[in-house]
């Protein structure tokens, strides 16, 4: 089982129940081949750098979960046959990049926080 980090961008037309569906969709084909879902974040409406498709804006959502190495491309496939994806892309984690991870999601300081002025 290896560390995989999944970042989607959906179109932005979709409504909530629809983004939350596709989430479930995603998140559901993870655990069905074996895999474990470590963390979820929905970023939610965000501008993009270039527009995709004629669209300005998309709904990301990024996903850690671990699975097998073989899984990737089946994943791959439904995000590519899926009209809602505007983009994905997957990233296998490193050791160093899984313990940041968990840092950064319980709420223990990374050391690469923004200084905040008062």
């Amino acid at each position: 089982m290896n560390n995989y980090e999944l970042m989607v961008i959906f179109t932005p037309v979709l409504s909530e129940d629809e983004f939350k569906a596709a989430q479930k969709k995603f998140a559901g084909m993870v655990t069905e081949a074996g895999g474990s879902i470590v963390h979820e974040n929905p970023w939610g409406l965000k501008s993009l750098a270039y527009p995709i498709q004629k669209k300005t804006t998309g709904l990301y959502w990024v996903l850690e979960y671990t699975a097998p190495s073989d899984f990737n491309e089946k994943l791959k496939i439904q995000l590519l046959r899926d009209e809602a994806v505007l983009r994905h892309l997957c990233t296998k984690l490193d050791k160093f990049a899984v313990e940041y991870n968990a840092k950064k999601n319980s709420g223990v300081k990374t050391g690469t926080e923004k200084a905040v002025e008062a």
